[in-house]
């Protein structure tokens, strides 16, 4: 537990701040909505899986959702290096982080 709060750590805030920066100004208040949402949703969808394996196997329940969560784990990995193909690195070029501040005009 202890190494995935750290990945989650190394992982979460950069990531967040990536995605918020990407938006246009006008839509950064919808961008963290959204970004809530599917944090939200994700962590309500996983505590009801595990609840349902818990009690659909009572002796080999922990060990299910633990293989449950390591394949989606593994998916998400798996989706996520599509952007490192070529294919996928055109499609990122689109997505602009600025570093200075925006101008009040933008």
């Amino acid at each position: 537990m202890a190494l995935a709060g750290a990945g989650f750590g190394l992982f979460q805030s950069p990531n967040n701040r990536t995605m918020i920066a990407a938006a246009p100004r006008e839509r950064s208040g919808g961008a963290s909505g959204m970004l809530g949402t599917a944090r939200l949703l994700g962590q309500t969808m996983g505590a009801a899986l595990v609840a349902m394996l818990l009690a659909r196997y009572p002796a080999e329940g922990t060990r299910i959702s633990l293989a449950v969560g390591m394949g989606f784990a593994l998916l998400g990995a798996t989706l996520s290096t599509f952007r490192l193909l070529p294919a996928g690195a055109r499609g990122s070029q689109a997505v602009r982080v600025l570093e200075a501040p925006r101008a009040t005009g933008e």
